[in-house]
């Protein structure tokens, strides 16, 4: 897509998140089944039906503005996942075949984190070109997962402060 003024702009970065959250809901089950800590098994279980949702956000904004999703991948957050993916395969040198459980789930939780962020930016750009454009609808429902991000990222934040870190050191 050549990019030449704001509304292309917005299109684009729709569908960037569009791929974005495509990649997640495939991702998200392979780090319920790697973990076997009850609360983070439950807050990835919850993201995934909140993460279909926000899909579906966004199919909506797309049929407003008489676009499709496209078919491209992100790419920024196919690497979070890729890097995430392979605590989960110890793929890397430095990740022992033996990685202590709680190591394991502090480390998801720093990927789950890093993939939260990417999003927190992301819709938060999003939000501010429907602004822009004047398109208060779709700058609401875009400010809606924006706010679903931020709590995910709270969550991670609490279990990883109240239990996983402590049980990894």
């Amino acid at each position: 897509m050549a990019i030449s003024n704001l509304r292309e702009l917005y299109i684009y970065e729709l569908q960037d998140l569009y791929s974005a959250e495509s990649q997640i809901i495939d991702a998200l089950p392979k780090m319920v089944e790697a973990t076997d800590d009850a609360m983070l098994k439950r807050a990835f279980e919850k993201h995934l039906e909140v993460t279909k949702e926000q899909k579906k956000r966004l199919e909506r904004i797309f049929s407003q503005l008489n676009e499709n999703p496209g078919n491209g991948t992100c790419e920024g957050i196919r690497g979070i996942i890729k890097e995430g993916e392979s605590f989960i395969k110890k793929e890397k040198s430095f990740f022992r075949e033996d990685i202590d459980k709680d190591v394991l789930n502090a480390a998801l939780i720093g990927s789950a984190q890093r993939v939260e962020h990417y999003e927190i930016s992301a819709y938060g750009t999003a939000r501010t070109y429907a602004n822009r454009l004047g398109l208060p609808e779709q700058a609401a429902l875009l400010q809606k997962t924006l706010e679903e991000e931020v709590e995910a990222d709270r969550e991670l934040t609490n279990i990883a402060e109240t239990s996983i870190n402590a049980e990894a050191a």
